[in-house]
């Protein structure tokens, strides 16, 4: 499965709010699981459990500093496929150069 999620302190120093957003990215490059960020979101792929505990963990990290947390959350559900953080680019990169 694919999990694009966002996640970003609520309240306090709104404008600034890189350091949070990169302690919550730091927990998913150390998961293990393949991953991109991109300036709105941070796709994970791997299986249901280990995917949302992931998320899980890095909307933590945040709690333990923010009283409130903001999670956007979206998923993609495909069973039996991997490698598709790569392969669905790839697939739409195909028809842009045809």
């Amino acid at each position: 499965m694919l999990v694009a999620f966002s996640v970003s302190p609520m309240g306090g120093d709104s404008d600034s709010v890189g350091a949070a957003v990169a302690a919550a990215v730091r927990v998913v490059r150390e998961s293990g699981l393949s991953n991109e960020t991109t300036s709105m979101f941070t796709t994970v792929e791997g299986e249901w459990d280990e995917v949302m505990a992931v998320v899980k963990r890095a909307t933590d990290v945040l709690l333990e500093q923010f009283p409130r947390v903001s999670l956007v959350l979206k998923a993609d559900i495909r069973p039996g496929r991997s490698d598709q953080l790569r392969a669905k680019v790839e697939t739409v990169e195909r028809y842009l150069t045809n």
